[in-house]
């Protein structure tokens, strides 16, 4: 016979064996659960930490960029520069300010091709 209680958080049946069968489903269901969520969170992390890696080195980059072309700059073109951050409305004079970055002062190199 099975016998429900409010009080009872089994269902309780002639054998106690179908309680332990079912305790012990949920225990393997919830550990496999875990083990996924586990796998899918180590996943992520490692995706998000390959992001943050290149992010680094993309923002070390630019900031050489930026130090490069403040020392090429003189200081009318930081003011100017300056004014049209602090004044965003007039965006067309500041594409004028930014210097070009420079070109290389070396001849590209020729490829060694041999001649057959």
């Amino acid at each position: 016979t099975v016998m429900l209680t409010k009080f009872s958080p089994y269902i309780y049946s002639a054998s106690g064996a179908s309680v332990v069968a079912i305790d012990n489903k949920i225990e393997q269901a919830m550990d496999l659960v875990k083990s996924h969520l586990m796998y899918a969170v180590r996943e992520e992390v490692e995706v998000l930490k390959e992001q943050i890696k290149e992010l680094v080195e993309r923002n070390s980059l630019l900031e050489r960029e930026n130090a490069l072309l403040k020392s090429l700059s003189n200081n009318d073109q930081l003011s100017q520069l300056s004014t049209q951050q602090a004044n965003p409305s007039s965006t067309s004079q500041a594409q004028t300010v930014i210097a070009q970055p420079p070109q290389p002062t070396q001849p590209p190199q020729q490829p060694n091709v041999s001649s057959a």
